[in-house]
């Protein structure tokens, strides 16, 4: 459980690096879970592709469209709150079994 949190932290410090290395702000878009999703599926029809826990009491999940093409990575925190970590374009879904080591890709 120890390896999972650090490996969350990590990817929270290189998403908070990539924005401040590009000079932007990290918006701090959080909000109820329900109104969060609702826009996720409403605006861009992305649907919950998978999910982790990241943290005590705290869960990291994707969200993704085929129609379109977009993507989105938000938190839940334990107070209920759904969070916005980082978005993007072109999404493609990837095989479900990674090949074996020594196997061509």
């Amino acid at each position: 459980m120890d390896r999972l949190f650090a490996l969350s932290l990590g990817f929270a410090g290189l998403v908070l690096a990539t924005h401040a290395s590009h000079g932007q702000a990290m918006p701090s878009q959080c909000g109820p879970r329900a109104d969060v999703l609702a826009v996720l599926g409403d605006r861009f029809s992305e649907t919950r592709r998978g999910m982790g826990l990241a943290g005590p009491g705290s869960v990291v999940e994707l969200f993704a469209s085929s129609t379109t093409g977009s993507w989105t990575v938000t938190v839940t925190l334990p107070d209920g709150r759904t969070c916005l970590l980082v978005s993007g374009q072109g999404w493609e879904p990837a095989p479900l079994d990674l090949p074996a080591k020594g196997s061509p890709a």
